[in-house]
């Protein structure tokens, strides 16, 4: 193609997207993007972003074949593995993506909480992260019920017996709650496909609308040097196109390797629920909690977690230093460094264990 013919289709190009875009407003959406931002390590939550949107695709094709009762879920399940179509590929892909965005938002969050990047005037916007990353470990234990394995039916028994840990707190997690309308497994099938992607979405738009108001972080060494007296860090430099481009990528690379990752380890079905029995172990994500409720019981599930949560929501009101760099944050790093080495130790130790039995009454 000769220099002239590619000016005519850029401009061509450009007509294009300058007539949606009077029509749609897309460009309201940009926001200043710093030359920074589309390094790998502040672009996670936008990689995170595109494998939410590939869990949405993959999750509607799912429920066209998925029914929620308990005589047929896993039944469901084998069907769609085997004479849906599509249907192997698309679970594999579904459940490959989860790990990966489970993986991409404790990675993002390590970004924020690393670099300071909570700080004034981030502070809401880390709390929103804080509900993504509880509506991501929702969406995962949902769908690990929803499986209708062994897995899956031990899954619900701690679902019901927190639910009565909770007293008329935990009314919802009861099969008493609505039992007219059906059993537990399509409350939490609903949960599932409709309450918690709902939810993800209300605080992703809050999120987005948050970056766009405050811009992208910059590097921890630029806030250091405005602190003291120095400029103030260029807001842009880069494109937010280029941004979005380098995003979307980085989504095409998850969706790739989810595929090659189901080619290889297929999701796989665990055998039908023997009730009265519990003989596996929760999903990675949950290993962390297994080992105190091997200790302090079922009820550390509630404390745990309340504890971790409650204390990370403290972080951005505890560390009040005009400082982003970690050497500057000495105290607040060594803590944080010391709560993963745990967190390590303990998915370690609930590796090596034999699984043992929590739930109080067979279902």
């Amino acid at each position: 193609m000769t220099a002239g013919a590619k000016a005519i289709e850029g401009g061509r190009r450009h007509r294009a997207w300058v007539a949606i875009d009077e029509r749609l407003g897309l460009s309201a959406l940009a926001y200043p993007v710093p030359v920074h931002a589309n390094g790998i390590g502040y672009i996670l939550g936008g990689i995170t972003f595109f494998g939410f949107l590939i869990l949405v695709v993959t999750g509607i094709w799912l429920a066209q074949f998925y029914h929620p009762t308990p005589t047929t879920a896993r039944e469901s399940i084998v069907y769609i593995m085997n004479v849906a179509p599509l249907g192997d590929l698309v679970r594999g892909i579904h459940f490959w993506v989860a790990n990966i965005v489970m993986a991409t938002v404790l990675l993002h969050m390590s970004r924020v909480f690393l670099t300071g990047s909570y700080k004034r005037p981030r502070e809401a916007n880390w709390l929103i992260g804080l509900g993504l990353l509880g509506v991501t470990l929702g969406s995962i234990f949902t769908g690990t019920v929803l499986k209708w394995d062994q897995e899956g039916f031990e899954a619900l028994g701690h679902n019901l017996e927190i639910g009565d840990l909770l007293g008329v707190v935990g009314l919802w997690f009861s099969e008493d709650f609505a039992a007219a309308s059906g059993p537990i497994i399509g409350r939490l099938a609903n949960a599932h496909i409709s309450i918690l992607p709902t939810i993800g979405t209300l605080l992703l738009i809050a999120h987005f609308l948050l970056v766009k108001r405050h811009g992208i972080s910059s590097l921890p060494a630029q806030s250091d040097a405005a602190a003291e007296g120095g400029p103030v860090p260029a807001r842009g430099g880069s494109t937010f196109t280029a941004h979005l481009v380098r995003m979307a990528g980085f989504g095409l690379l998850m969706l790739a390797l989810a595929t090659v990752l189901t080619l290889i380890w297929p999701a796989e079905l665990g055998p039908r629920p023997i009730p009265g029995e519990e003989i596996t172990k929760p999903p990675w994500m949950f290993l962390v909690f297994y080992p105190l409720e091997d200790w302090f019981g079922l009820s550390a599930l509630l404390w745990a977690p309340a504890i971790l949560f409650g204390a990370l929501a403290l972080v951005p009101f505890v560390d009040r230093t005009k400082y982003r760099s970690p050497t500057r944050r000495r105290l607040v790093i060594a803590i944080g460094a010391i709560v993963a080495v745990f967190a390590v130790a303990l998915v370690l130790y609930a590796l090596i264990t034999v699984p043992q039995a929590h739930i109080q009454e067979a279902m």
